[in-house]
């Protein structure tokens, strides 16, 4: 998994327990019967590891199965992270537009809160992106197909960048809602990974037209430093 507080992936191990009854703090475990002849109890639990790189802790709180016989079986989906909130925001480079770096850090702040919000703001941040860029459109899809249609090869972008920023039109039923410059923060049903997959979309977005041309012009800018102390003109382009 990817450590929240550093952001290097690490080979988690989990410590998990069970929240007991202590003198009346806690609410009575649930009962019932998923499988006839066999009774379980239903309880809160929690479960912590600690990033083997930064030693720093991480703790998630979920539901749990406890047999009678003392077996704890977490229930699939329930873990939710309690500690820390929220995770690293990526670092972003000084190229990139404060009004686009901003919407993306708060996609970034509310994934684990709202999934739907998170997309709804990378949306607007690709749209301003797209239009920042010369790519207008009555709405998002359309500022789209603009992209993807770029004739001019010094502008297209990359062949797999292509590919994840069309398939963001099928996220949460995109189709059946067209995103507007009325409706950018329109807020549309969508699967947590979908939300996760535009806050990458928006970074290669990034890379692609500000922090890629940034570097290749400070790069330029250092050759030619080194030509005019050599008596040669400047490089091209």
């Amino acid at each position: 998994m990817q450590c929240p507080h550093c952001g290097i992936d690490f080979a988690e191990e989990w410590s998990e327990s069970y929240l007991q009854r202590s003198r009346g703090l806690m609410l009575s475990p649930l009962a019932y019967k998923p499988v006839a002849g066999t009774i379980t109890t239903q309880v809160w639990g929690y479960r912590a590891t600690a990033c083997t790189r930064c030693e720093e802790p991480i703790v998630e709180l979920g539901a749990l199965r406890v047999q009678q016989s003392g077996v704890r079986v977490a229930i699939p989906d329930s873990w939710q992270r309690v500690f820390p909130r929220v995770g690293k925001v990526k670092h972003l480079d000084a190229s990139i537009p404060e009004e686009f770096a901003q919407d993306y850090r708060e996609a970034h702040l509310v994934l684990d809160l709202s999934a739907k919000a998170s997309a709804a703001l990378s949306r607007r941040c690709l749209q301003g992106i797209l239009r920042a860029q010369g790519y207008l459109g009555g709405n998002l899809s359309q500022q789209i197909d603009r992209l993807l249609a770029e004739a001019d090869t010094t502008k297209a972008i990359p062949s797999k960048l292509r590919t994840t920023v069309d398939a963001i039109r099928q996220f949460g039923n995109f189709s059946a809602h067209p995103i507007t410059d009325q409706t950018t923060l329109q807020v549309i049903p969508v699967e947590p990974e979908e939300a996760e997959w535009c806050l990458e979309i928006v970074d290669e977005m990034f890379d692609h037209f500000y922090v890629g041309p940034d570097i290749a012009r400070q790069k330029k800018a250092e050759l030619d430093k080194k030509l005019a102390a050599a008596g040669k003109p400047p490089s091209k382009g």
